[in-house]
């Protein structure tokens, strides 16, 4: 059937119809958003789709008759369609809801939950962005991924930048991304050598899921790899991964570099926000910095990287071929923030190189 309304399509899949009826709610609060059908099961959904092919499907991974993997494979195989994982946050879901990342799956979202107005708010930002992420992903992004297995061997956060202090020559690297940022962060933590200098990253990605990404990323890399905490050191070798719904911050005690995590209110649409990542590390860093920006729908990091340039850092868009979204680096790149723009495969080489030069 042809789309005749100009909104986007989505089709919603969870077995629990109080999940169901509180996401068509929130996204039919969206003017660009039409909820055309859902199902409490795969089974059902798989129906709705033979009448109608959505634009998006938000697909839960725990559901009776079958569940949302072996669904998910389904859909990917026989006709690809954008799929945002609408999954709870406890943690025995949290590697099944990765793992549908490396089947195609193209974001993880946290379900709807009776909570305070502001609960409400926040979640049909998130939400809503999510899906319409999701609609602009290209088609040859959501084909099946080849599975990757472990080796076995920021305004109300954060004031405008001062100048940076330069008591230390150390170099930090920042990094930012969202939709598609979990294969391509992937991809660049892979490719790190152990001794490469400390990393810390935002992701856009619940609460709890985060941990679990990070010990992914443990396992597949030379570096190592933890959700951050209060108080982390930024070091040689490791990388850390903001946790889900806190902001985090770059900041310096004499050689020192650490992290801080902070509650908030959302900034550029995000908890943690990629904008409040990229102004701390402008501060505290300055030209000792250097940042990334990678896939991702929206504009999160674009100001927070051009006040790092203005700092001296050295930064790095990827680029559009190789982005699931080009949203978050094109955004970048339009304001002048970005020195060099880059295909995936080749920002952690161009990364070293700039942190070896004296």
């Amino acid at each position: 059937m042809a789309k005749t309304s100009g909104k986007i399509r989505v089709l919603v899949v969870d077995d629990s119809a109080v999940v169901r009826q509180a996401l068509v709610e929130i996204l039919e609060t969206d003017p660009a958003i039409e909820v055309m059908a859902t199902a409490a099961d795969p089974f059902i959904a798989a129906d709705r789709i033979r009448e109608e092919i959505p634009d998006v499907i938000t697909l839960d991974v725990e559901m009776p008759r079958m569940d949302g993997l072996t669904f998910l494979r389904k859909i990917m195989t026989q006709h690809p369609i954008p799929v945002v994982i609408c999954s709870s946050l406890a943690q025995e879901h949290s590697q099944t809801a990765l793992r549908a990342l490396e089947y195609g799956a193209v974001e993880i979202i946290a379900k709807p939950k009776l909570g305070t107005r502001r609960f409400f708010e926040e979640s049909k930002i998130r939400i809503c962005d999510a899906v319409k992420a999701a609609s602009e992903v290209k088609p040859q992004a959501i084909l099946r991924r080849p599975l990757v297995e472990p080796k076995l061997t920021a305004d109300v956060i954060l004031s405008a930048p001062k100048s940076a202090m330069v008591e230390t020559t150390d170099k930090v690297i920042v990094v930012g991304a969202s939709t598609g940022g979990t294969e391509a962060i992937r991809v660049f933590l892979e490719k790190m050598p152990a001794d490469a200098p400390g990393i810390v990253i935002v992701q856009h990605m619940p609460e709890s899921f985060t941990q679990s990404f990070a010990r992914r990323l443990d396992s597949l890399c030379k570096v190592s790899v933890k959700e951050a905490q209060n108080n982390d050191t930024v070091m040689t070798g490791r990388a850390l991964i903001a946790p889900g719904n806190f902001h985090t911050l770059l900041k310096r005690s004499g050689a020192r570099y650490f992290v801080e995590i902070r509650t908030g209110p959302l900034v550029s649409r995000h908890r943690p926000s990629v904008d409040v990542l990229f102004r701390s590390t402008a501060r505290y860093a300055g030209g000792n910095a250097l940042g990334v920006i990678m896939t991702g729908m929206g504009d999160d990091g674009a100001q927070g990287m051009l006040e790092m340039k203005k700092a001296g850092a050295f930064t790095i868009a990827q680029d559009e071929q190789t982005s699931v979204v080009f949203g978050m680096p094109h955004e970048a790149i339009k304001r002048g923030a970005v020195d060099k723009v880059l295909p995936l495969e080749a920002i952690t080489e161009k990364v070293m190189r700039q942190c070896r030069q004296k």
